[in-house]
């Protein structure tokens, strides 16, 4: 957890995108502390770099603090968000909302603050258009304001790549595999070279990268029926993340656990989907021994949507006001070429996608990779993913299954089974 403690005035001013919004903070009755100061608590997940604009939130609105929370994997973050935004306590004042479940909480809406009441409805030119629609209920409710969006590339590990004889120019690695099958054949090319390291560490995030390159409905539509037997896409995923392990491809270490995070420091595996966010985490986790050690390259299939996120209010805070100002603070395009500088999230603002710090923006700790040319180019043109209001318990029936494939308890063909008939059953159409 990180806490910051700020002094001050009980009337503030925050500037937000650009435009002031005074706060007058809450005095007793139970939300001010400390003879009248506000403490904010902002829960987040995975690394999404807001620790320079809390900082600068809380030094022009003095008398309010910032407690951030944070939780490294979604798949333990949401469950306990879920709860706490169910029994309508321990929520912080703002939360983050992984993509693939805004649409599980916008069902939720009465939960949350309308932020159209706090001037949100003014801050539409800040965002993407399919950004700005996915955090709005149907009838026009502004429950969430977007932060990033998960474009993606590939790390690859360059001492791993050339130990197994293969380019490490990122151009070129790029060309090894324009399409996930030539992915696959790089990686039984890498493992037959016999370095010590699988090509893989798991297939799960791999099944997230490529289901969602087509865009559109992943497990239910609009209407909250499953489509996982009757779309294209995610059956397809699933046969060629599975064809990974059948080639023997992965370590087969789960996503986000201590030895996955072990795996990147160690050298166990060569590459890792990288949509933008992914890049923080690997910085963190490998430190100043893995400086250049990873690089990034071209996905196969040339573009992709994993990941990005949203800050909602929820009804329970005691401060909503100031909570919104945070919020709004931390998804002005300010506030997202501030993140982008410090962990590369990728911005879900035009004008910040469009700016030359970002176009132009190269990363050393990935050899000088030029991260702004290869993310933002596909940014502007992603096609939406909407997953449904049971994504959570979708995502985690898939990720079982996924992982009883690695761990040879099922073949693909049984693990599927078993994932569709766990999403039947969560969703009541089983």
């Amino acid at each position: 957890m990180m806490t910051k403690r700020v002094r001050g005035a009980r009337a503030v001013a925050a500037i937000v995108g650009g435009g002031a919004v005074l706060l007058a903070t809450a005095c007793g009755g139970g939300g001010g502390e400390d003879g009248g100061e506000v403490t904010l608590v902002l829960d987040t997940f995975g690394v999404m770099g807001f620790e320079d604009r809390i900082a600068a939130f809380e030094e022009e609105n003095p008398g309010i603090t910032v407690e951030e929370r944070n939780i490294v994997d979604t798949a333990d973050y949401t469950p306990q968000l879920q709860q706490n935004i169910a029994s309508g306590s321990g929520a912080g004042d703002v939360v983050a909302i992984e993509e693939a479940n805004i649409a599980q909480f916008i069902a939720q809406d009465d939960r949350f603050v309308d932020l159209n009441d706090h001037g949100g409805a003014e801050l539409e030119e800040n965002f993407l258009a399919w950004k700005w629609e996915q955090g709005h209920t149907p009838d026009g409710k502004l429950v969430g304001l977007g932060t990033d969006i998960g474009s993606m590339g590939v790390c690859y590990n360059v001492q791993l790549f050339e130990d197994a004889g293969l380019p490490t120019d990122r151009e070129e690695v790029g060309e090894l595999w324009p399409t996930w099958e030539e992915f696959i054949s790089t990686g039984e090319e890498f493992m037959e070279a016999d370095t010590g390291a699988s090509f893989v560490s798991t297939i799960q995030p791999y099944f997230r990268a490529v289901s969602a390159q087509a865009g559109g409905a992943v497990y239910q539509d609009e209407q909250g029926e499953l489509v996982l037997e009757s779309n294209d896409t995610t059956r397809a995923a699933f046969d060629t993340v599975t064809a990974m392990s059948e080639a023997g491809l992965s370590a087969s270490l789960p996503i986000w656990s201590d030895e996955w995070n072990a795996g990147i420091q160690n050298n166990t595996f060569a590459t890792l989907p990288c949509p933008a966010w992914m890049l923080g985490h690997i910085e963190s986790t490998a430190g100043d021994a893995g400086e250049g050690r990873w690089d990034v390259a071209a996905v196969p299939g040339g573009s992709g949507n994993w990941g990005g996120s949203f800050l909602a209010v929820p009804e329970q805070s005691e401060h909503p006001e100031e909570a919104a100002a945070l919020a709004e603070f931390l998804t002005a395009p300010e506030g997202q070429l501030s993140t982008w500088n410090a962990v590369n999230t990728l911005p879900s603002s035009p004008e910040a996608l469009e700016s030359e710090e970002v176009q132009s923006f190269t990363r050393p700790y990935f050899n000088d990779a030029p991260v702004g040319e290869i993310y933002v180019p596909s940014a502007m043109e992603l096609e939406p993913v909407y997953y449904g209001p049971d994504t959570q318990a979708i995502d985690d029936a898939f990720r079982a299954a996924l992982e009883s494939v690695e761990q040879g308890q099922a073949s693909p063909d049984e693990a599927w089974d078993t994932a569709v008939g766990e999403a039947e059953r969560a969703t009541g159409e089983g």
